[in-house]
């Protein structure tokens, strides 16, 4: 028996399905029944295993056949026209959100809204509004500037063709200032802060257990020598007497 794992394309989650009587490779696009319904996904891992880990882990329903495929696109040109639909209505009502993405789900049971704002909104007649255009069950999601960044995508400012969030990441935990702070990092709020406008992601890539290894490095500001020359550390972060509460801010 194998168990797959199956990463979404919205969520970016990944989540175990067994394998039983469906030939499957990494790679491939799969059907699966998750707690929101029946869902696309694909399969980023295969491992076989004696005996399933969890007895409440769900099977994969079938490999992507040219149908569902087909069905997929059909989502995506449908998504492109509830985008249309809701940005208008939301201008007609003068709601203070920004829509960020759509999603229809597979089975074209419900449709999602991903939207962002800076207080709750009251979204009672837009949801009236777009279940009589469209016709089906329809949820509005709140999510933050990080999960925007993760949903929409964009390439990374380090010139990844993808942004770290929507690229690998399955959960976005927060950046804390004491992770800025312990890598000896120069307070530039620009070079800090991600396309989401917080604390890059990436920033949480130092593990704990190389923090302390830069104790071993000069102390700024000081002259030393190498062993094949002199040198001298500098310090180039802005001294900036609010530069804690602005990172508390971005994180």
């Amino acid at each position: 028996m194998n168990i797959a794992t199956v990463r979404f394309p919205i969520s970016r989650k990944k989540i175990s399905f067994s394998v039983c009587g469906t030939e499957l490779r990494i790679g491939d696009r799969c059907v699966v029944t998750t707690d929101r319904g029946v869902e696309l996904g694909t399969v980023t891992d295969l491992k076989a295993v004696e005996m399933l880990p969890e007895d409440n882990v769900r099977k994969v329903l079938r490999r992507a056949t040219e149908r569902d495929l087909y069905l997929n696109e059909k989502n995506k040109t449908r998504e492109l026209k509830a985008i249309a639909l809701c940005k208008k209505r939301i201008e007609a009502r003068k709601l203070p959100m920004k829509l960020s993405r759509v999603e229809y789900l597979f089975d074209g049971s419900r449709v999602i809204f991903y939207f962002t704002a800076d207080h709750r909104v009251d979204f009672r007649d837009l949801v009236k509004d777009l279940a009589r255009e469209l016709r089906t069950r329809i949820e509005m999601r709140q999510i933050g500037a990080r999960d925007e960044a993760r949903i929409i995508g964009s390439m990374g400012c380090c010139s990844r063709h993808e942004n770290c969030s929507r690229l690998f990441l399955s959960e976005m935990e927060s950046v804390s200032v004491r992770t800025v702070k312990s890598q000896g990092l120069g307070m530039n709020l620009s070079r800090l802060t991600g396309m989401c406008g917080r604390l890059k992601c990436c920033l949480n890539f130092m593990s704990e257990e190389d923090i302390p290894k830069n104790r071993n490095c000069p102390h700024r500001n000081k002259n030393g020598d190498s062993g094949t020359g002199s040198f001298q550390s500098t310090d180039d972060s802005v001294d900036n007497s609010n530069r804690d509460s602005e990172l508390s801010r971005l994180s």
